[in-house]
């Protein structure tokens, strides 16, 4: 990408599309457009091939879509599948249509079968049946993996995609009904340290396994596969390293400062066992994570008192 391209981050207000926004303003890349959902509904066809008619776009980074954790998923289905089928297919196709000349979509390792080999190899996508929690979601994500490359090979477009780990960092979900476990188990031992509570409950055993990659080092990958990756095979991105929910929760607890007890309620799901990437690809094509666990957890809680907890004060 040149510096003055003009390049549009879909999903600029979320937890990725903002971390590929600050990383591309960082580089240098002052030329970038976005819509507000307010203003430009992915969702409607005709909205979308408008704009691209009038911007012009060379590249497109597609970080907008319908997300959740395990609750959301469970409760609205439909508007999982739905949603992201009609975002990611307007945008691929608009791309197509207006000549982009790159496009980045943004999958999930969710992708991947739920009993899938670990680490999870790019290779073992539709190798077996899914996690029932997040199905829906998960087959429109590979909706959008299998339309990049069918654009590829017919039209002879440059569509790549990623498979990112579990996110967290500035601009996550915090609500605890739809959120991710991380940010949520954040909220939680917040809350229990300002209201002096006694324990948090935490849903499951404790036991599945989680990777978890800095939202800033997701962008930083984005923008460093866009400028040399051209293939339509699909790329992981993440730490090669996981931990336990358990693990994780104690170690939010410690930077939180809460000092009461874990609760682990176990009639709740726990999900699949395990989710850790296989990065050797990654790595094999020069990039790789920098910001540690330990180090992530503070930068995120810091954003989450500064702008969360301070709306939260001033309701």
């Amino acid at each position: 990408m040149d510096k003055d391209s003009l390049i549009y981050v879909a999903g600029h207000k979320g937890l990725v599309g903002s971390a590929i926004k600050r990383q591309l303003l960082k580089l240098g890349y002052n030329n970038l457009v976005y819509r507000k959902s307010s203003e430009l509904d992915l969702r409607d066809a005709n909205a979308v091939n408008q704009f691209f008619n009038e911007e012009r776009i060379d590249y497109v980074f597609l970080a907008a879509a319908k997300v959740g954790g395990i609750v959301a998923n469970n409760e609205y289905p439909a508007d999982f599948i739905r949603d992201n089928l009609l975002i990611q297919s307007n945008v691929i196709d608009a791309a197509c249509r207006y000549n982009v000349k790159k496009l980045l979509f943004l999958g999930s390792t969710c992708i991947y079968p739920k009993y899938a080999p670990q680490p999870m190899k790019e290779e073992y996508l539709l190798t077996g049946a899914l996690e029932p929690t997040n199905e829906p979601y998960a087959i429109a994500k590979i909706a959008g993996i299998k339309m990049c490359e069918s654009y590829n090979r017919q039209y002879g477009t440059k569509f790549i995609s990623v498979m990112p780990t579990n996110l967290y960092g500035p601009n996550d979900n915090f609500d605890l009904e739809t959120s991710h476990v991380l940010p949520a188990l954040m909220r939680k031992f917040h809350e229990a340290k300002v209201n002096k509570k006694r324990e948090v409950e935490i849903w499951g055993t404790g036991s599945p396994r989680r990777e978890f990659l800095y939202s800033d080092d997701l962008a930083d990958a984005c923008v460093y596969l866009m400028n040399i990756y051209e293939e339509s095979a699909i790329v992981n991105i993440g730490v090669g390293e996981d931990i336990s929910i358990k693990d994780l929760a104690l170690k939010i607890k410690e930077v939180v400062g809460f000092e009461g007890e874990l609760v682990f309620n176990t009639d709740k799901p726990d999900g699949t066992p395990r989710k850790l990437v296989d990065v050797t690809k990654l790595t094999g094509l020069g990039w790789k994570a920098s910001t540690l666990l330990d180090e992530g957890l503070r930068k995120a809680y810091n954003w989450y008192l500064k702008n969360v907890e301070v709306k939260n004060l001033n309701v």
